[in-house]
């Protein structure tokens, strides 16, 4: 049996424009994202990109550029996305040239061990 853990990651983005690595999964580890949740604690309006990047090179846009209010937040709970290792979940905040915006996550991660 594979040893696991439950975690919550966070990251808060203030640089419009800029690419922040929300979660990475580690190495010998895949991991059950369950919950996914961001909230724009800045004074205007951000556009909001999630990109899942791959560790064998492929990307998957989860979100492109939803524009989200103030104090507005958008929260994923009702299915998962299973991450293998390497696996990064990148957030970009742009169309705000002081943003602030919080992302947070919450993983099952179980690690695999040798003889899987």
């Amino acid at each position: 049996m594979a040893d696991s853990r439950d975690k919550t990651y966070n990251v808060t983005c203030t640089t419009e424009d800029a690419e922040y690595v929300l979660y990475t999964c580690p190495a010998a580890c895949r991991a059950k994202m369950n919950l996914l949740y961001v909230t724009n604690t800045g004074s205007a309006s951000t556009d909001l990109s999630f990109e899942w990047d791959r560790a064998d090179g492929s990307h998957a846009h989860i979100l492109g550029a939803k524009n989200i209010s103030s104090t507005e937040f958008i929260q994923w709970s009702n299915g998962y996305i299973v991450f293998e290792p390497g696996d990064r979940l990148l957030v970009t905040p742009s169309g705000a040239s002081t943003p602030h915006v919080d992302a947070l996550c919450t993983v099952e991660e179980v690690f695999q061990n040798s003889r899987s």
